[in-house]
C-alpha cells in the first residue's frame, strides 16, 4: 500500500514538473493591445458585429480592419474607450446610442418553438418546448439575435426600466 502511494506521488510531481517545464519553454505571447481591447468589450460574444465573437473583433479592431464602433451591444461609450486607447480619431456617423435595451416577450403571441433560446449567448430566455417563454433583465445584454430568430415576432427590444432594484439610473448631462 505504502507502495503504491509512494510511486503515484512521484509519479505525479515528475509529471506536472514536466509540464511546468513544457509550458515555460513553448509559451506563446499574445498581443496585449487585442487582450486589453477584448476586456473592454462585452464578452458576450453575441456576433452582431459579424465576426466571431469578442476576441475576433479586438483582434480585427487592433488590426486596422474594423472601425473602433464594430461593437453595437458595447454603444458609443465602448467606442469612446476604444478611439481613446488606439489614439484614433472616431466618427459616430451613423450610430445612435438608444441607451441599455433588453428584449421581452410578448407572451400573447409567443409559441413556445424555443428557436430564440437556443441563439440567446448569456442564457437570458428562460422557458421550455412549447411553453411560453421569458426574459432575465439581470442576464440580457440587448444583441437582438433572439429577434432575429423568432418566427412570429414576439421578441422586441425595450429600454432596460429604470427602478429602484437594479439601480440604473440614467446619467446627468454634463454642465458646458
Amino acid at each position: 500500500m505504502l507502495a503504491a502511494i509512494l510511486s503515484l506521488t512521484a509519479l505525479g510531481l515528475t509529471l506536472g514538473l514536466g509540464l511546468g517545464y513544457t509550458a515555460r519553454v513553448f509559451a506563446v505571447e499574445g498581443n496585449s493591445l487585442v487582450s486589453e481591447l477584448a476586456d473592454m468589450m462585452p464578452g458576450t460574444n453575441c456576433g452582431q458585429c459579424g465576426l466571431a465573437g469578442c476576441g475576433a473583433a479586438a483582434e480585427a479592431v487592433a488590426g486596422g480592419t474594423v472601425p473602433a464602433t464594430v461593437c453595437p451591444g458595447g454603444g458609443v461609450a465602448l467606442a469612446q474607450a476604444i478611439a481613446a486607447k488606439l489614439g484614433i480619431t472616431l466618427s459616430l456617423e451613423g450610430m445612435e446610442d438608444k441607451g441599455p435595451m433588453v428584449a421581452e416577450v410578448a407572451e400573447d403571441i409567443c409559441i413556445g418553438c424555443g428557436k430564440c433560446m437556443k441563439h440567446c449567448a448569456t442564457d437570458a430566455i428562460v422557458g421550455a418546448a412549447k411553453q411560453i417563454h421569458g426574459v432575465l433583465h439581470e442576464a440580457c445584454t440587448g444583441c437582438g439575435g433572439c429577434m432575429e430568430d423568432c418566427p412570429t415576432g414576439a421578441i422586441v427590444l425595450r429600454p432596460l426600466p429604470v427602478t429602484l432594484r437594479d439601480w440604473n439610473w440614467t446619467k446627468p448631462a454634463l454642465a458646458a
